[in-house]
């Protein structure tokens, strides 16, 4: 007997992991886009920051799964320390991205790396990116 579990249900579940894992509340922010005015990596993102928490309130984690947003986040903090309702935006998107790894999808796999620059990047390097990006 096949168990089913509805979207509905998987959507609750991943907004309260999120905000169990961040320990932020995602109503908090009311989308003023400071955190994507003064993110330095907003020019590499493909959506904003502030559509990502959007994304994240309403559960849709295949979209933000989708997205290059959260995996070109640095969490510099210039989101938070800019603020005006103390948001952390950098611990949401920490969350996410553990959320996303935890299903077991790599977003940097080592064979898609030219064997040039795995020899000219410095293994420390090499060893933080593959921690943070592959599942």
């Amino acid at each position: 007997m096949a168990v089913t579990v509805s979207p509905k249900r998987t959507r609750r579940r991943f907004v309260s992991k999120v905000r169990e894992l961040s320990g932020q509340n995602l109503q908090l922010c009311y989308q003023c886009g400071m955190c994507a005015g003064n993110c330095p990596s907003a020019g590499r993102m493909d959506i904003s920051p502030r559509q990502i928490i959007e994304l994240a309130r309403l559960g849709l984690d295949e979209e933000i799964a989708e997205s290059k947003t959260v995996w070109t986040c640095a969490s510099c903090l210039a989101c938070t320390v800019n603020c005006p309702r103390g948001f952390d935006l950098s611990k949401v998107m920490e969350a996410i991205r553990l959320l996303t790894l935890r299903t077991n999808r790599d977003h940097v796999r080592p064979e898609d790396i030219s064997q040039q620059e795995r020899c000219d990047l410095p293994q420390i390097a090499m060893v933080s990116g593959f921690r943070k990006f592959t599942g």
